[in-house]
This record gives C-alpha cells, sequence and structure tokens, in this order.
C-alpha cells in the first residue's frame, strides 16, 4: 500500500476524481470509464495507472476487458480517508453528470458483459 503522500498526489487531478467518482459504486470496464468521461485510452490509462499504482485502485482482466473498483486494501488501510473521498467525489460538480452519462452508456451496453 502506497503511503499517504502518494495517495494524495494521486488525488490531484480532476480526471482521476471523476474516475473514482465513478467508481464509488461500481466495478467498470475500462471502455465505460474511457466513454463516460470522454477520455481517449491513453489519457484513461494514463490516470487508471496513477490510480492503481497508488494502491487507490485494482484492476481485473476478463477475456480482453479490464475492470476497476476501488481496491478492497486502499478501503480497509486507510478507512476514513476511503471515506472523505467518497464524500469529497460526490460533492463535485461533474459526478452526478458523470453518473447519469454512464447510466445511458450502460443501457446501450458499450462493452461485453460477464
Amino acid at each position: 500500500m502506497s503511503d499517504p503522500e502518494t495517495i494524495f498526489k494521486a488525488c490531484g487531478d480532476a480526471t482521476r476524481l471523476r474516475i473514482l467518482a465513478l467508481l464509488q459504486d461500481n466495478e467498470l470496464c475500462v471502455c465505460e470509464i474511457e466513454a463516460a468521461l470522454s477520455l481517449s485510452q491513453p489519457n484513461a490509462s494514463r490516470s487508471l495507472a496513477i490510480l492503481k499504482n497508488a494502491g487507490i485502485i485494482q484492476s481485473r482482466k476478463q477475456a480482453q476487458w479490464t475492470y476497476c473498483k476501488i481496491s478492497d486494501d486502499f478501503s480497509a488501510v486507510y478507512p476514513d480517508l476511503s471515506r472523505a473521498l467518497k464524500n469529497i467525489c460526490a460533492g463535485m460538480p461533474s459526478t452526478k453528470t458523470d453518473k447519469d452519462t454512464l447510466k445511458k452508456l450502460r443501457e446501450t451496453r458499450p462493452c461485453e458483459k460477464m
């Protein structure tokens, strides 16, 4: 698990906070994150790698898809920080719009699900 300084640096970017806001209640395919936030694949990958290296998110591969979620270890090691981050993400102006966009995308199934 990363130290708090690395975690705070990883959270110091609007795009990464928007990703975390989407992941608060969901495990998402990277393609869903890209589409919901209108991110290019390189930008999404770079942001996800920073969050993963900080220990905030974890990922798993299934066929050609990669799914991400908030790391169980992060929530266990830093429960107060995890709750604070959830509250911060919930209060961001972009969160409702991003979640609405994600909901519409999920209805059209942009990628295969399990």
